[in-house]
């Protein structure tokens, strides 16, 4: 298990992402339109950089939905290698069988 602060700092993380996307997305847009003049757009980075870095997606790192493990995650099932083998070994996840030959 992952220390739950961990967690909740990941999850205030993406809290803060999800709020800050359209403003976020907005800067970027005037940043990268090269019709407006190099002072708007210069502000406009200037603006983007005083933004919390929290408010970032990349900032929010994918944990096991389960076990909040930030490693080795299967993004379909958002769980981490370790919680998935236990699951499909249970027969939890349908269609998922161990494999053997």
């Amino acid at each position: 298990m992952a220390k739950i602060s961990a967690v909740n700092r990941n999850n205030h993380r993406a809290a803060l992402a999800k709020r800050d996307k359209e403003k976020r997305t907005a800067l970027k847009n005037i940043i990268k339109d090269r019709s407006l003049s190099v002072e708007d757009r210069f502000e406009a980075t200037l603006k983007l950089a005083q933004m919390p870095r929290n408010g970032s997606a990349t900032r929010v790192r994918l944990r096991c939905k389960l076990t909040g493990r930030p490693r080795a995650n299967y993004r379909k099932f958002e769980l981490c290698r370790i919680a998935l083998r236990d699951l499909a070994s249970a027969g939890q996840i349908p269609g998922m069988v161990k494999s053997s030959w």
